[in-house]
């Protein structure tokens, strides 16, 4: 996220220092503002009123109007016009906006890069390849106190001094060897025949050499990471270890001899109480068993007794159960409650009787009619089949 706000900010670098930008934007100040701020938690409000005001003017840049928002307008309208300026951009957008609204974050560095891309796009920004100027390096002299040398330098000199070089310790420069005899030969020797000898006054040399002899003195600097000074430590605690090993030891060995003897002493005392109180343990372990078998015994009889309590319990439930039956019936006999009842079931069978008797006598009646009825056709079909034929020719006529 930090590399992405990265190439967000250099965008807007870009976009603010464009030629035909305005300078009413408010950027102060570029960094990575968006991404961590020691005034996320106190001042998220600021940061998203930043984020608007920067979103809206590379809104505009990118050659869409868009209306500059202000500090107490809604979050929630601002975030959604700014996500539907960034879909007209074909931007795919796939995170909620609510992830806009702390004014910091991935999103909030993702949303604002996009816009910069299309702010450049739409002014055909391009980079171009850097001119990098010639530089004349300067030498710098660096002073350093010769009197002061580092552990490391000091090392590092040795090294160099007395490392041989393998390969080329045991070749011999045979042309260097031929020249150097072929000049021997040819040039007279220059060797002074006579002894030398000094021309230098002793006291004066003294003297320089006293006063030279301050500036030739190496100071080395400690260096704690150096091990030579772990060494000389563990030289100088390993001395201290064996003085006060010596006063230690013989405190320790007298130590020893008084722990000796008391375990001696309190293993013969150990032995004494045993033999004189092995009767007394005897009997302890006697009566520990006799214990342990009255535990068995109480807990057989516990057992039993729960067993009798459940049942007990049970009876006394059932019992309950009985007395409520019996006070109910002798309730229910005592009052008159029950015989109201079988007054009124018996008047309602009554009138269930006295309505069954009129449904009888109409049904009686109905069959009755039915009968009657029956009985008169039947009756006109036998004197219509019983009279003479030429009286029925002329009752048929007439009826015709």
């Amino acid at each position: 996220m930090v590399s992405k706000a990265k190439d967000m900010i250099k965008s807007l670098k870009f976009s603010v220092h464009s030629p035909s930008s305005s300078s009413s934007i408010f950027l102060l100040s570029l960094r990575n503002y968006f991404v961590s701020s020691p005034f996320t938690a106190s001042n998220s409000g600021e940061q998203f009123f930043m984020f608007t005001i920067i979103a809206s003017w590379l809104i505009n840049k990118a050659g869409r109007p868009f209306t500059q928002p202000q500090e107490y307008d809604e979050p929630n309208a601002t975030v959604s016009n700014i996500l539907a300026e960034l879909r007209a951009f074909g931007v795919k957008v796939d995170f909620p906006p609510s992830k806009l609204k702390s004014g910091s974050g991935e999103h909030v560095c993702h949303v604002l890069d996009r816009l910069a891309e299309e702010a450049l796009k739409r002014r055909n920004f391009s980079l171009r390849r850097p001119n990098y100027p010639t530089e004349t390096t300067e030498e710098e002299s660096v002073l350093e106190d010769d009197a002061e040398l580092t552990l490391s330098k000091v090392e590092e000199e040795m090294i160099v001094r007395e490392e041989p070089d393998d390969e080329e310790e045991h070749l011999v420069d045979l042309e260097a060897l031929k020249s150097r005899t072929t000049h021997n030969e040819a040039e007279p020797s220059s060797r002074p025949e006579e002894i030398l000898e000094s021309s230098v006054d002793a006291a004066e040399w003294n003297l320089e050499v006293e006063r030279v002899l301050p500036q030739l003195k190496v100071t080395i600097r400690p260096d704690n990471k150096d091990w030579r000074v772990h060494v000389d430590e563990m030289h100088q605690h390993r001395d201290r270890i064996k003085l006060s090993l010596k006063d230690t030891k013989s405190y320790l060995d007298k130590l020893q001899e008084e722990i000796g003897k008391t375990l001696e002493k309190v293993s013969s005392r150990e032995k004494y109480i045993n033999n004189q109180l092995e009767l007394l343990v005897q009997e302890h372990r006697s009566a520990q068993a006799k214990l342990s078998e009255a535990k068995e015994r109480y807990q057989q009889g516990s057992g039993g007794v729960t067993e009798r309590t459940r049942v007990l319990a049970e009876i006394s439930e059932e019992l309950d159960k009985v007395k409520q039956e019996m006070e109910e019936k002798g309730s229910s006999m005592s009052d008159g409650a029950q015989v109201v009842k079988i007054k009124q079931s018996l008047t309602k069978l009554r009138q269930e009787v006295v309505q069954m008797d009129v449904r009888i006598g109409v049904v009686e009646h109905t069959l009755l009619q039915a009968k009657l009825k029956e009985k008169s056709n039947m009756t006109r079909d036998m004197h219509a089949t019983s009279l003479p034929e030429p009286a029925a020719a002329a009752a048929a006529a007439m009826y015709a």
